[in-house]
């Protein structure tokens, strides 16, 4: 826990009692101080920073300095931080540096109600200053705030960027060193985009002047104003999808003068360009009170069940969740919500959350984390058996799954993410068996698959499957559509009798995986990478799909990124190989075969 001055915004009063909660504005600094430290204490806890345009610059900015300097380099901690900036208009000496598991939101109802004068993620730490390697910048996110200046956002994945503006440009690098990311939404950019050495990047409804870099698989939907930019493979890795079909932003946390802290939940878009909030801002403002708020020290699976089974929604503060038994969400439009990257933990075995098929449920922003005991799956949406029709799509926003790096002790899940449900979109994913950290190895942490898809009419918006020792995705559902797909396959492989499949008969398993029954799936821009480490094997292909005429893939890669070669075809048995370090091959139009 850092040791800090605390810093009390005098813009809020906020009393707590008996379970309600009530929102009045204070008139000074000494008459808020206590009731301000209530509401952080006892309702969203120590590990959430308020901060106000009122509060003494010098003062804040010691507190982010002193989050910065523990978060830089905490890859693997247990630390948990959500940072929230009051609306207004910040001293220009304030800088935000988001580390490890921190969430940087402003609480205005527009990005532009909140601004700070500067933001940024570099990526130093692996290294010398010469380095700049952000591979392994991972879980972090800044969300629903304006930026008054050049921003360095060097990421790579489980990371987001949402409802941002940006009065000057973005670099999604640092100096060009090594970067692979990333996911970057509803946002606009004064100036231009760089983004310089980033393997890959998804950009959704996004605005800006213009747009440079590329490098193996960058991908653009729904981009407004100065459009994506010209060109697609092979002169430039670039895959651009005009709209979005369907879209439900992410909710986040807001306060409002009269009503106090709330949820807004973004309404559905359909077939939009540009980002969602400059124009109007049409959403449901839903009350804190209606929300069950967690803690991690305090509940478990029985209390948090408890106020789902009564109607609340859910607000997860930040923290990791011991759970011995599952989450279940089970009625409709039910909202849960985690702030500061808040981690689920299965502790023998079990599954993290259980989700009903119900119209209208929203996850969003939750760390699943697999235990020492192996688990079946560690998130389930929907069942096979019993699904419903919805009026409205069931949201799954910023979801990450790990399996082993942070305990010594190893990890196991068979699966990590299985989706039953008809009617879901995916939007941002990282499901990933560690390849470093701590009780990692090909006996350690095991995992078979990263995520099943069963249900029908499933997209999928930034999907990122890595290291899984079988297929990384498999696909049975109809209707399915992934844009932006981004996978390594397993490094730690033992040799190739380990590591074969169809009963034995073909080397490896391919990446993504769509069932021998599937009649309709579409897929934009993907990039899939390997790196046999450990020992001379060979992969057949890294998509396997039915071949038939609604199978439709556009633009996808394979890379031999190093080590011992190597992978001999792309979709099925089309495509060349890549056989040595550094080199690439693409399929740029599949529909039941090879087009170009």
């Amino acid at each position: 826990m850092i040791k800090r001055k605390r810093v009390i915004s005098a813009a809020v009063v906020v009393l707590a009692a008996a379970g309600t909660i009530m929102f009045l504005k204070g008139n000074t600094m000494s008459e808020s101080k206590y009731k301000i430290n209530n509401f952080h204490n006892k309702v969203l806890g120590e590990n959430v920073y308020i901060f106000s345009p009122e509060d003494s610059p010098e003062e804040v900015q010691q507190v982010l300095d002193e989050l910065w300097e523990q978060q830089e380099t905490n890859q693997f901690g247990k630390e948990r931080y959500s940072v929230l900036f009051l609306p207004g208009e910040y001293d220009e000496s304030i800088k935000v540096q988001v580390g490890y598991y921190m969430q940087v939101s402003g609480l205005g109802m527009l990005p532009t109600d909140t601004r700070i004068p500067a933001l940024e993620c570099s990526a130093t730490w692996l290294g010398d200053d010469s380095n700049h390697n952000a591979t392994c910048n991972f879980w972090r996110g800044v969300e629903n705030i304006d930026i008054g200046s050049n921003t360095m956002w060097a990421v790579s994945q489980a990371t987001f960027m949402r409802r941002i503006n940006i009065d000057g440009a973005l670099y999604l690098h640092d100096n060009y060193g090594w970067a692979s990311g990333g996911f970057l939404a509803d946002s606009n950019i004064e100036l231009m985009v760089d983004s310089g050495s980033q393997q890959q990047w998804l950009s959704r409804n996004c605005e800006w002047n213009s747009w440079i870099g590329d490098n193996w698989n960058i991908v653009f939907c729904g981009i407004g104003r100065a459009g994506a930019p010209i060109g697609t493979w092979p002169a430039f890795a670039y895959t651009t999808v005009e709209a979005t079909e369907e879209i439900q932003e992410k909710p986040f946390l807001v306060y409002k003068e009269e009503e106090g802290y709330g949820v807004f939940v973004p309404e559905i878009r359909e077939n939009s360009i540009g980002v969602s909030w400059k124009e109007e801002n049409n959403g449901t403002f839903i009350p804190l009170e209606e929300f069950y708020v967690a803690h991690a020290e305090e509940d478990d699976a029985d209390t948090i069940n408890r106020a789902l089974k009564e109607g609340k929604h859910l607000l997860l503060t930040p923290g990791i969740y011991h759970l011995e038994e599952p989450l279940l969400v089970e009625q409709k439009d039910t909202i849960v919500l985690g702030m500061g990257l808040a981690t689920l933990s299965a502790e023998n075995g079990n599954t993290c959350m259980e989700v009903a098929d119900q119209s209208g449920i929203k996850i969003a922003g939750i760390l699943f984390d697999a235990g020492v005991e192996e688990s079946e799956n560690l998130l389930v949406v929907g069942n096979e058996e019993e699904k419903n029709l919805k009026e409205a799509p069931m949201m799954l926003s910023d979801l990450f799954f790990r399996v082993g790096g942070a305990e010594a002790k190893g990890a196991k899940a068979e699966n990590c993410v299985e989706i039953n449900s008809d009617y879901v979109i995916g939007d941002n994913f990282w499901v990933w068996r560690a390849d470093h950290g701590d009780g990692v190895g090909w006996d350690s942490n095991t995992a078979r698959n990263g995520i099943i898809i069963n249900g029908d009419d499933v997209s999928m918006y930034a999907l990122m499957v890595e290291h899984f020792q079988e297929y990384q995705t498999i696909w049975n559902g109809e209707n399915g559509k992934t844009i932006f797909y981004q996978s390594e396959i397993p490094y730690d492989v033992p040799n190739q009798e380990e590591w074969l499949s169809h009963d034995g008969t073909v080397n490896g398993y391919a990446s993504y995986k769509v069932g021998d029954q599937v009649k309709n799936h579409e897929a934009w821009g993907l990039g899939i990478y390997s790196y046999h480490r450990d020992a001379k094997v060979d992969l057949n292909c890294v998509m396997e799909v039915p071949e038939l005429e609604n199978i439709k893939v556009h633009n996808i890669c394979s890379v031999m990124i190093t080590g011992n070669p190597g992978i001999s075809h792309v979709i099925n048995n089309e495509g060349g190989a890549a056989e040595y370090a550094g080199s690439l091959q693409m399929i740029r139009e599949y529909a039941g075969k090879m087009i170009k």
